[in-house]
C-alpha cells in the first residue's frame, strides 16, 4: 500500500504559523436580537445627544440675545394666566419674539423649582428671554408710592384709598379716626385697599406704643389713646416741625393748669366732622355751639382725635417743650408767637393785628421785616380747614396774619 508522504517545508516556511480560513458567517451571539436592538438603542442615543446639543446650542444662543423691545415698557401680568397665554401677551407687547423658545426656558426654570410670577412689571429696553424669565421669577413687580399726608381724617384718607387705581376693593366702613399712620406706602397693583389699612393700622399701633413708652414723665395723660388726641390737635394747629413740641408745650400746660384748650380746629371738626372742613371761616357764634369736640365748651381733652397725627406730632405730645407757654398767635408767615401770660398774648394780637390792617389797606409802608416774611415765607404746611378757619384772615391776602381769639386764663 502506498503511504502519504509529507511534503518537505523549508526551515523558513515551518516557522511561519499557518494561514488557518476564517468562518465567512457571523456567529450566533452577535445576531442576537438583544444585541441588535442595543447598538440600535445606542446609536439612537447618539444621535439624540448630537441634535440636543445643536438644539440646545442654538437655543442659549437666542436666549442671551437682544429682544426686540425698542424702549422699557410697563406690563400687567394678570393672576391665573399659563405659560402659553404670557408667551403671546410678550409678544403682542413686543418683548419677545421667540415664544417657543420662551416656553421652554420657562419649563427649564420650573424644573429648578422656580415658578414665574403674576404682577405689573418694567422689562428694559432689549431685554433678552432670559432677562424677561428672571425678572418674573424674581417677583420684581413694580412698587407704587401711596403717600398719606399728616392731618388727615380717616374719611379724607379713605377717600384717597378710593382714588388710588392701583389698587383693588371696597372698604367695608371708614376707620377709627386717628387709628391710622400718615406715611409713604409702597404696593403693588391690585392690592387690596382692606389691607392697605390694615397695614396703616399695624404701623399706628406700632408707633404710638413704642412711643408712650418714651413718653417724659408727668403729662397729664392718662392712656396712649389720649396721647392720640393731643398729638391730632398739635398735628392741626402747625404744620412746623420746629414749633410742634412748642404747640404742645402749650395744651400740656393748661391742662395741668385745668384751662380750656380753646383750640379751632377742635370746634372745626365738632361742625364737620370727617369732611375736615367747614368751607368758610369759624364764626363767633360757631365758637359758642356745644359739640363734644368744642374745646372752647368742653374741659380737657375731646373724646376722641381729630385726625391722624404723624409721628412728629405723636412725638411732640409725649415730649413736649419745657416752656411755661400758654397762649400762641399766628405770625402770617406759617408760623407762630408765644406767650406765657395773656397781657403779652394779647399785645402780640395787638402788633398782628395792626400789621394786618396795614395788609388790608395796601399800605407799603409796613415794616420792612414783616413784608420780606410774608414775601419769601413758603406757605402754611397745615391742611386747608385749618387755614379756611381763621377768622380774621382777608379773602385777597395770602399768609396775612391770623390772629386767634385769645383764651381767658381760669
Amino acid at each position: 500500500m502506498e503511504q502519504n508522504r509529507i511534503s518537505p517545508r523549508s526551515p523558513r516556511a515551518a516557522l511561519e504559523p499557518e494561514r488557518v480560513p476564517m468562518p465567512t458567517r457571523r456567529s450566533s451571539g452577535a445576531r442576537h436580537p438583544l444585541v441588535v436592538a442595543g447598538n440600535a438603542v445606542f446609536t439612537i442615543l447618539i444621535l439624540i445627544a448630537i441634535v440636543g446639543g445643536g438644539i440646545l446650542l442654538v437655543g442659549k444662543q437666542s436666549f442671551d440675545a437682544r429682544g426686540p423691545l425698542a424702549e422699557d415698557k410697563v406690563i400687567n401680568i394678570p393672576r391665573g394666566f399659563g405659560v402659553r397665554d404670557i408667551a403671546d401677551l410678550l409678544v403682542r407687547e413686543g418683548v419677545i419674539d421667540q415664544p417657543l423658545v420662551f416656553i421652554g426656558g420657562v419649563w427649564a426654570v420650573k424644573l429648578r423649582g422656580r415658578e414665574i410670577k403674576s404682577g405689573e412689571y418694567q422689562f428694559p429696553k432689549q431685554a433678552s428671554l432670559d432677562d424677561t424669565i428672571s425678572i418674573m421669577t424674581d417677583g420684581k413687580v413694580i412698587q407704587h408710592q401711596i403717600a398719606v399726608p399728616e392731618g388727615l381724617t380717616s374719611e379724607q384718607i379713605l377717600q384717597k384709598l378710593l382714588e388710588a387705581d392701583v389698587l383693588t376693593g371696597n372698604v367695608r366702613e371708614v376707620p377709627r379716626e386717628g387709628s391710622l399712620l400718615p406715611d409713604s406706602y409702597k404696593e403693588t397693583r391690585g392690592t387690596p385697599r382692606e389691607q392697605v389699612i390694615k397695614r396703616m393700622q399695624d404701623a399706628q399701633r406700632r408707633l404710638v406704643q413704642e412711643i408712650w413708652d418714651h413718653r417724659v414723665p408727668g403729662l397729664p395723660l392718662k392712656s396712649p389713646e389720649e396721647l392720640v388726641v393731643l398729638a391730632s390737635i398739635v398735628e392741626k394747629e402747625t404744620g412746623r416741625n420746629e414749633e410742634r413740641t412748642r404747640v404742645a408745650a402749650v395744651f400740656v400746660n393748661r391742662l395741668k393748669l385745668r384751662m380750656k384748650l380753646q383750640s379751632d380746629p377742635t370746634i372745626i371738626y365738632g361742625l364737620a366732622g370727617g369732611r375736615g372742613t367747614l368751607g368758610h371761616p369759624i364764626t363767633e357764634s360757631e365758637k359758642r355751639q356745644p359739640t363734644p369736640y368744642n374745646t372752647y365748651v368742653i374741659d380737657g381733652l375731646p373724646p376722641g382725635p381729630i385726625c391722624n397725627p404723624g409721628r412728629a406730632a405723636l412725638e411732640a405730645a409725649a415730649n413736649p417743650a419745657r416752656t411755661k407757654d400758654l397762649y400762641f398767635v399766628a405770625d402770617g408767615a406759617g408760623g407762630h408767637i408765644f406767650a406765657e401770660n395773656y397781657d403779652l398774648h394779647q399785645k402780640n394780637v395787638d402788633r398782628l393785628r395792626g400789621i394786618e390792617r396795614q395788609q388790608r389797606a395796601g399800605d407799603n409802608n409796613a415794616p420792612a421785616a414783616t413784608a420780606a416774611a410774608a414775601a419769601t415765607t413758603e406757605p402754611p404746611a397745615t391742611p386747608p380747614a385749618q387755614a379756611a378757619a381763621q377768622p380774621l384772615r382777608p379773602a385777597s391776602v395770602k399768609r396775612s396774619v391770623k390772629p386767634r381769639t385769645p383764651p381767658a386764663p381760669h
